[in-house]
């Protein structure tokens, strides 16, 4: 549809344009051609992946549509990324405040050449920015991980009950209950592992980018490999991580214990593994594709009445950036939610098989 409407607006413009057309106007024409190309083959590239991948969909459909059943008994999901983000605000407005009371530290400010005071830290304080970026990186992985945990125990409790007209008033308020009061050194100890993995990835980063121009082939081709294993296994590490939360939702054991339970469910079913992973991200990749076309094709119907506006390619660029962030905050719900229902229904079908007493805990759609 998208992809009709913008070569019926090429054609429109096309048609419509004069004698005394300026070439902003002409550069506008060009874009929406382009425009209309692109989207044509992303839409035929789309159509054969679809074709292709047809009969490996039926569990990530599935399990898709039981995630949308638990955003209608559990609403209060969606606004997962706000508080998150909020939390996010806070803190780091509080490690920018206490970064700034650090830099001005020192007993002795001596001035310097531009005439400005400089504090310079002596003895233990000239190491304290280092703890204090590590705290930036662990308490910001930390405030992640706590909303995995919530949503994977509001996910968790919904699943589990038989009878969803039973679940608790506040199930998303029960979780965060639940992981403040037993499960915080979990989270914690999650995400120091991250934190382990990411900082020296970040001083890689730094060194590459200051040897920038100076180090040979070979040192930067070993350099950036080493960034890009450390970044796979952070990676992994965090998929790890997700799954642990739940299993330790689901069982209320230690992180360890809960990774070990997590891993050997996810190798028991790995091609279930792979195929939701990858039918599974391109699918929510298709739906943030739609988002950021839909808010680009609303930007080039109002452009279009816009004669007195010339320049249209930068504002809906930044449109479409913004309505990408926005998509992937709300999508990386979801694709959570499916996460934790995934690995529910692997360790339902595996201590349970449907006879009288292990009945299944499954919604019958994914029976």
């Amino acid at each position: 549809g998208g992809t009709g409407v913008l070569w019926w607006l090429y054609a429109k413009q096309r048609i419509s344009a004069g004698a005394l057309e300026t070439q902003v106007a002409k550069d506008n024409l060009q874009a929406l051609l382009i425009y209309a190309i692109a989207a044509t083959v992303f839409t035929v590239i789309l159509f054969l992946i679809m074709l292709i991948m047809r009969k490996r969909v039926a569990l990530t459909i599935a399990l898709f549509h039981v995630a949308g059943k638990v955003f209608i008994h559990l609403p209060l999901l969606v606004f997962q990324p706000f508080w998150t983000f909020f939390v996010l605000i806070l803190f780091w407005t509080y490690w920018i405040t206490v970064l700034l009371f650090l830099g001005t530290t020192g007993k002795h400010p001596v001035p310097n050449e531009e005439g400005f005071v400089e504090f310079r830290m002596a003895g233990p304080l000239k190491y304290m920015w280092w703890y204090h970026v590590v705290g930036l990186i662990w308490i910001s992985e930390f405030i992640l991980a706590c909303q995995q945990m919530t949503v994977a125990g509001a996910v968790v409790t919904y699943y589990f009950t038989r009878e969803k007209r039973n679940l608790p008033f506040t199930p998303i308020l029960a979780s965060v209950n639940r992981l403040v009061c037993y499960h915080l050194g979990t989270v914690a100890k999650g995400s120091f592992i991250i934190t382990l993995v990411k900082i020296p990835r970040m001083i890689l980063m730094y060194i590459h980018t200051q040897l920038k121009g100076k180090e040979n082939a070979c040192a930067r081709c070993m350099l950036k490999a080493c960034i890009c294993c450390l970044w796979c296994l952070e990676k992994c590490l965090t998929y790890l991580n997700q799954n642990a939360y739940t299993a330790t939702a689901i069982n209320s054991t230690n992180f360890c214990t809960s990774a070990k339970d997590a891993f050997v469910i996810l190798v028991e079913n790995a091609l279930r593994v792979a195929a939701i992973n990858t039918v599974g991200d391109f699918m929510l990749f298709l739906g943030k594709v739609l988002i950021v076309c839909s808010t680009g094709l609303a930007g080039i119907m109002l452009l279009n009445y816009q004669r007195d506006y010339t320049i249209w390619v930068l504002p809906l660029i930044i449109v479409c950036l913004f309505a990408f962030l926005v998509a992937h905050c709300f999508l990386s719900i979801y694709e959570m939610v499916v996460d934790v229902l995934f690995l529910c229904f692997a360790i339902d079908t595996k201590y349970n098989d449907g006879s009288p007493g292990r009945e299944f805990y499954m919604d019958k759609v994914l029976m």
